[in-house]
């Protein structure tokens, strides 16, 4: 790529979480967030991750790679050197569409603008920028380090320059990628939410337990990871907005959330990130 400096907008487990993985391919990296505290948060978080990296003989120097990536709470650092930014704040129509006018304004009109969304419309998130053609869906999967996959979309308005910039950055990422027309769930988020909720429907009624299930979908159909543990790791809290988006969206009650599910969120079990979700992440 012309320019190895990537803008990231949200400090969250998927904002430094990108950051890390282009830091790790020789990227600069600047994260922003509207909270010092956050921004600190995300960092340290980064930070530990790095260490963990370097012991396992992934990262040869945490330091080194934790150097290329700033933090900050002013959009303008972010715009000054970035020439590809990627949005990866909650699942929020409204949030994601204000950020983008914001990016859109500031920006030169030749950078490319990613969003993370799992499943929300890129041409309706785009619809709020002047130049629609640069906005692309950059969908990375959770721990982006560690998953080869980035899943590009196009919107209603999304230019083939965007697109080949988009996928000239995920071969300089090291990911495979694919590339989905902008469609409610896209192509991964569309059934990987129809296996997670239909699991979560099973244990609801009995069938067999969390680890039984997800045993099953390991070895019987030979997924890496099983439907549970999986939405423990993604958070069940954004897989209910998602899901209940997706209903609606499509007419499927597939994707609705069962109860059960509702209530681990209204309890605070979203998963790996609350520490309790199907599964006690405390223990492990």
């Amino acid at each position: 790529m012309a320019s190895r400096v990537i803008g990231v907008i949200g400090a969250g487990t998927m904002g430094t979480g990108i950051a890390q993985l282009a830091a790790q391919q020789g990227f600069d990296a600047i994260v922003r967030d509207v909270d010092e505290e956050l921004v600190s948060d995300g960092l340290d978080r980064l930070r530990n991750d790095l260490a963990e990296a370097e012991e396992r003989d992934i990262v040869d120097d945490a330091d080194t790679v934790f150097d290329r990536v700033t933090g900050t709470t002013d959009l303008d650092d972010v715009v000054e050197r970035a020439t590809f930014v990627v949005e990866a704040v909650p699942e929020d129509t409204d949030l994601k569409r204000t950020i983008f006018e914001e990016l859109d304004a500031k920006t030169d009109p030749d950078v490319v603008l990613g969003s993370n969304t799992s499943s929300l419309s890129i041409t309706e998130i785009a619809s709020a920028t002047e130049h629609p053609e640069r906005v692309i869906g950059t969908h990375f999967f959770n721990p982006p380090v560690k998953m080869k996959l980035l899943e590009l979309v196009t919107g209603h308005h999304t230019s083939d320059e965007t697109l080949a910039r988009a996928e000239e950055l995920a071969e300089a990422l090291g990911r495979e990628h694919i590339v989905v027309d902008d469609f409610p769930g896209f192509a991964t988020s569309r059934l990987g939410l129809v296996l997670g909720m239909e699991a979560a429907r099973m244990v609801q009624e009995g069938v067999a337990s969390a680890e039984d299930i997800d045993t099953a979908m390991e070895l019987g159909y030979n997924h890496p990871m099983g439907p549970l543990k999986l939405g423990d790791h993604n958070g069940w809290d954004t897989r209910v907005k998602v899901g209940e988006y997706m209903a609606e969206e499509l007419g499927s009650d597939a994707y609705r959330p069962p109860q059960l599910v509702k209530q681990m969120v209204r309890a605070g079990d979203y998963g790996v990130k609350s520490g309790r979700g199907f599964y006690d992440w405390d223990e492990d």
